[in-house]
């Protein structure tokens, strides 16, 4: 049996990874006041664009894109489909899949509610190649048992450096910005039960420890994910005080980009970790 992966742009992996896998990534349109870009934005240029103030909205990819994506593995006996979509307590996407799968009368897909989103949505499905590679001769019963395991298991946490985005996106109210910034605070968010949620204010270091402690309750058979938004230098300094706590190599761990769907809302200098609980 051979498996094909497709999901959408508010995912967040390593573009070498997706094109050596065959990983079909559909795009996200972004929207600047006005201003279309239905195939996305580089991230380099997205964070640009965010500087001038504007705050954009995104929109998930319709029924038809699903649709063409499905098109070459409709019903076809030695292809299976995972389909990976962002939680459906942060965006509609899973129902444009479904509609799609529906109207194609497919029977060899399965559509998976990560619960996540960015680069913890993509360590899922990195995670769930890595089975399916370590496995040839899996089912997809099997399969499919395996990335619901490991969606239970999957962590996001990670710092917010920057809280002038959360404020001009109406989602910290002005007192709580000049408070916050005058005494160095920053939120900590997490991705669980598939929302994002505040867990915590620390004081400046003591948020990178409140991470690192989390972290550290991981299941270690499985990497750390390290991620940034449009400044990587954050995480360079972080994982060079932190690694030796963490047990990871700083010179080889990889590093991912935070991308535009959590970018319009968490804005640059954004930074964390995605792990798996035991």
């Amino acid at each position: 049996m051979k498996y094909k992966i497709i999901t959408e742009a508010s995912v967040d992996m390593p573009k070498e990874f997706a094109e050596e896998k065959d990983i079909t990534i559909l795009p996200i349109e972004v929207n600047f006041n006005g201003e279309l870009y239905p195939e996305g934005l580089p991230t380099k240029e997205f964070y640009e664009k965010l500087k001038t103030g504007i705050i954009p909205k995104t929109s998930q990819p319709n029924q038809y894109k699903f649709e063409n994506a499905l098109n070459p593995y409709i019903n076809k006996e030695d292809w299976f489909v995972l389909i990976v979509v962002i939680s459906a307590d942060l965006a509609g996407t899973i129902a444009q899949a479904k509609n799609a799968v529906e109207n194609l009368g497919m029977k060899n897909v399965y559509i998976c509610d990560s619960r996540v989103t960015t680069f913890a949505e993509g360590a899922l499905i990195m995670e769930i190649q890595k089975y399916i590679e370590a496995h040839p001769n899996a089912q997809p019963n099997e399969v499919i048992d395996e990335l619901e395991r490991l969606k239970t298991k999957v962590r996001l946490i990670a710092v917010v450096g920057d809280l002038k985005y959360l404020k001009m996106g109406g989602r910290l109210s002005t007192a709580s910005y000049i408070a916050a910034s005058v005494l160095n605070i920053h939120p900590i968010i997490s991705l669980d039960g598939g929302k994002v949620n505040n867990i915590a204010k620390k004081i400046g270091e003591k948020a990178n420890e409140f991470m690192v402690d989390a972290a550290n309750t991981r299941d270690r058979a499985y990497p750390i994910y390290f991620g940034h938004s449009a400044n990587p230098q954050v995480i360079t300094n972080f994982l060079d005080k932190y690694a030796a706590k963490l047990d990871v190599n700083p010179k080889t761990t990889p590093i991912h980009e935070i991308g535009c769907v959590v970018g319009t809302h968490a804005g640059p200098n954004c930074y964390g970790m995605v792990y798996f609980s035991k």
